[in-house]
């Protein structure tokens, strides 16, 4: 299946997802200092903005399951234990990666020393974008799968246990032309622009175990975006 690219996405960020995107308890901030809401809102109104929410995909067959691999139709790997335990009734997989572009981060920059409280709000609040830019496409492949009669599974990632990082990004950078959208790998594995987001869902004839993305996390211990968020984190 050739590539697809989605953009301008609705996203459902509100003044709390912002707060919690700073790794704060709203009920806490709105008791003990609600100057914090003021800025938060202000990082809400200019972030949506700045935004520009693109996801871009492919739908790839699997031609075979190894014991460390999934063999893709056209012959290339997505190498993985996570995947293979995770995805091994897939009979496709969808690879993505989804950004919300690279003004928002230059505005964080611009303002992180004179205005730092509202910086961090900013970036709170694309942190949760991207999280909702993610969420929003996998709930349209599900709903697109559930019309032929197929399920998906949940996001998996890069940087969760059994894809490192650097193993991963490069094997989904492979399979998409990521230069339509502005995203670029670098030798780190980071991508730029940071806000962005990568993933494999997988697509089969019946329900995927259930699970959540959390579980597979090296940080689940100590997270405290844990149960907040669909996506991978990295």
């Amino acid at each position: 299946m050739d590539q697809i690219i989605r953009r301008e996405w609705a996203l459902p960020i509100d003044v709390d997802m912002v707060l919690r995107g700073q790794g704060a308890d709203p009920d806490n901030v709105r008791r003990r200092r609600p100057r914090l809401v003021e800025i938060a809102q202000r990082a809400l109104n200019d972030g949506l903005k700045l935004i520009e929410p693109t996801a871009a995909y492919r739908l790839l067959p699997v031609s075979e399951v190894r014991h460390d691999r999934l063999v893709l139709a056209d012959g290339a790997l997505l190498r993985s234990t996570l995947l293979v335990e995770q995805l091994a009734s897939a009979q496709q997989v969808v690879v993505i990666v989804c950004t919300i572009g690279p003004a928002l981060e230059e505005r964080v920059s611009s303002f992180m020393d004179r205005d730092p409280a509202y910086a961090l709000a900013l970036d709170g609040f694309g942190s949760m974008a991207v999280d909702a830019l993610g969420a929003a496409l996998c709930d349209q492949l599900e709903m697109e799968a559930a019309r032929e009669g197929r399920c998906t599974s949940m996001p998996l990632g890069p940087g969760m246990m059994g894809w490192p990082v650097e193993v991963g990004q490069p094997q989904i950078f492979s399979l998409l032309d990521t230069d339509a959208i502005g995203v670029t790998l670098q030798a780190s594995a980071q991508m730029l622009p940071r806000k962005s987001a990568s993933m494999v869902v997988g697509v089969a004839a019946r329900p995927f175990e259930a699970g959540r993305t959390c579980d597979f996390c090296a940080l689940r211990d100590t997270c405290r975006y844990q149960d907040r968020t669909r996506l991978p984190a990295i």
